[in-house]
């Protein structure tokens, strides 16, 4: 990758929400996760690689016994257009009869949290929740339809920051950027 291109995008980039705000909305998500879960011995299941941002944020956040699993399962893959779902890593853990919060960095489509979902399902979780940074406005269907957790609602533009990637890169942004003109 160019790295001339990917420090062009980022400094063209339009600002979405500013650290503090995402930092809010964590919080926020922290404090909603907390009144669902604090009693009910978690697994937390971190979706690599955009979850791993949102999910070391709200971690220190969640004060009560949960235990955190991380899958990986890609649709992207460098790119900038998803297709077919890989699974690079399932969970390692058992989820029987556990409750299992889903973390990912962006509900966009909702093809891969519909195949983590029916993954906690196929180990029989007891339930499966998700919890998603941002919620894209698509202005369509999609498969999955809403996140049982969100923290900020984003335009249906092409996102980097705070885990979202533009191809592999800027996924440590101080923010939530769009991409100008895509």
């Amino acid at each position: 990758m160019n790295i001339a291109e990917i420090t062009r995008i980022q400094s063209e980039a339009d600002l979405i929400y500013s650290s503090a705000e995402v930092e809010a909305a964590i919080e926020r998500m922290a404090a909603d996760i907390t009144l669902v879960l604090a009693d009910k011995n978690p697994v937390i299941l971190c979706l690599m690689i955009g979850g791993v941002v949102p999910t070391g944020k709200l971690l220190p956040l969640l004060d009560f016994p949960l235990q955190v699993e991380y899958v990986h399962a890609t649709r992207y893959q460098g790119e900038i257009n998803g297709g077919k779902l890989h699974w690079i890593r399932k969970p390692t853990i058992s989820l029987q009869d556990r409750h299992v919060l889903i973390v990912d960095d962006i509900l966009d489509e909702g093809n891969t949290l519909v195949a983590m979902v029916e993954e906690c399902e196929s180990n029989q979780a007891k339930t499966i929740q998700t919890a998603v940074l941002a919620d894209k406005q698509l202005g369509r269907e999609r498969s999955f339809k809403q996140a049982d957790f969100t923290g900020l609602t984003v335009p249906n533009r092409y996102l980097f920051g705070y885990g979202m990637d533009y191809k592999e890169y800027l996924r440590n942004a101080p923010g939530i950027y769009a991409v100008k003109g895509l």
